[in-house]
């Protein structure tokens, strides 16, 4: 089962906002879902995105392909970064 990282729409007509969610690469794209990670709102310009960077942080330890939008959101969060510091820690020992 391929597990991706991705957004899944909410909110009405022209009043967009996303969930990040942990789904199977199977399922629709607000379909069934395994994990909600956060909210990302594109309406607001300050404070937009609210992350649990723990559980993100895991999922990806654990293989979890972000899609390409939510990759760009980890990495301004900084979730990306520490993934990566920590992968390599795991390497040099």
């Amino acid at each position: 089962m391929a597990v991706k990282i991705r957004l899944r729409r909410m909110g009405s007509k022209k009043k967009p906002f996303y969930r990040i969610v942990v789904a199977d690469s199977r399922s629709p794209r607000d379909g069934r879902f395994i994990e909600i990670l956060g909210n990302y709102d594109p309406k607001l310009s300050e404070n937009n995105v609210k992350l649990n960077k723990e559980s993100a942080l895991s999922w990806l330890h654990n293989g979890a392909q972000p899609s390409d939008t939510v990759r760009n959101i980890l990495s301004n969060e900084g979730v990306m970064k520490q993934y990566h510091e920590e992968k390599l820690a795991n390497k040099k020992k």
